[in-house]
């Protein structure tokens, strides 16, 4: 099952087609006999494209023309209906290449939402691989089936939907990889580590520099995962004509961060990584934000405590009168990057 785009040949019965106007506005429809598309520009008769080819120009009652074709799947993930925020393209694709999601993999996803990634890891892994997909909440679940038997014509032989907790209803093991787009990924470590084989691969897709902090400190403080590695990845199309070629005035920015970190062998103790944090970036500050957040510093690299700097004298005030110590503001060295939805 290779989904819409990989059908062949006329347009038939209950195509799903996309046609775009001379401004690049796209619409999604399912062609059937007798159906007509409506919109301000007027109206498309879906008798005039059955039977035609990819890639034909039809006009509407009002001479605008249109240019047929099957979504890619690019286009199916914009344009399908929406329950949760989905995992955007440029993210897709970069889970399909840094979590090595291959043809037969046995993969776990947690926080199916809207379907789109599903969609993603089903057309990666293929009929001989499985994804089993957890939602917690129902009405997304029914959004991601419905998503997902549209691309792919009907219930895909390797999918599974599950509506639950994944920390409750996981009971697969052997599996290769696992995909976390949830609010706190942390909460699942264990769960995961069960399920996933030595030199498995936990990939996690968050928002905001405060769950990227918190899960790769988690991860780092679990002696079951090798070094996590995290980054965003921003999108810049340009505009081309003629002698003007520049950048386009609008980009896609930031969407969300990814993490992956691989699963050691059980027993095994992974040599220390050796990194150079920033003075103050396991300071108070941090102690703090972690003691909020339910936790300890227990993967804070041993060291000395952040230096402090005297502060200058008030005004008035002899000069050789210590000041309290103020401490630096702990900055973690390791993220600097936006955090926007």
């Amino acid at each position: 099952m290779t989904g819409i785009h990989g059908r062949r040949g006329p347009f038939t019965d209950g195509d799903t087609v996309q046609l775009t106007d001379p401004k690049g506005r796209m619409h999604t429809i399912t062609l059937h006999e007798g159906g007509t598309f409506h919109s301000h520009k007027g109206k498309v008769e879906h008798d005039d494209l059955l039977g035609r080819p990819e890639g034909s120009v039809v006009r509407s009652n009002t001479g605008t023309a249109y240019v047929a074709l099957r979504p890619l799947l690019i286009d199916y993930t914009l344009s399908m209906k929406r329950g949760a925020t989905i995992v955007y393209p440029k993210d897709a694709a970069q889970v399909m290449v840094e979590a090595d999601i291959f043809p037969g993999a046995r993969v776990v996803e947690a926080g199916a939402g809207s379907g789109a990634m599903s969609n993603w890891l089903l057309r990666a892994v293929g009929e001989k691989g499985m994804v089993h997909s957890y939602e917690r909440r129902a009405d997304f679940a029914e959004i991601a089936r419905k998503n997902v038997e549209r691309f792919y014509g009907g219930p895909h032989p390797a999918w599974t939907l599950t509506v639950g907790d994944l920390v409750e209803e996981l009971d697969e093991t052997d599996v290769d990889r696992v995909f976390l787009d949830m609010l706190a990924p942390w909460e699942c470590l264990d769960a995961v580590a069960r399920a996933l084989i030595p030199g498995g691969l936990l990939c996690c897709y968050v928002a905001t520099t405060t769950q990227l902090s918190r899960v790769v400190e988690e991860l780092r403080e679990d002696e079951r995962f090798y070094e996590p590695r995290s980054w965003e990845t921003m999108l810049r199309t340009w505009h081309v004509e003629g002698l003007a070629v520049r950048p386009d005035h609008r980009m896609i920015g930031h969407t969300g961060f990814l993490v992956v970190a691989r699963r050691l062998a059980d027993g095994v103790e992974a040599p220390e990584r050796r990194r150079r944090p920033a003075k103050g970036a396991y300071g108070q500050d941090y102690e703090a934000s972690r003691a909020a957040a339910g936790g300890a510093a227990k993967g804070a690299p041993a060291g000395p405590a952040p230096a402090q700097a005297p502060a200058a004298p008030a005004a008035g005030e002899a000069a050789v009168q210590e000041a309290p110590a103020q401490e630096t503001p702990g900055r973690d060295a390791a993220a600097g990057d936006a955090a926007a939805e």
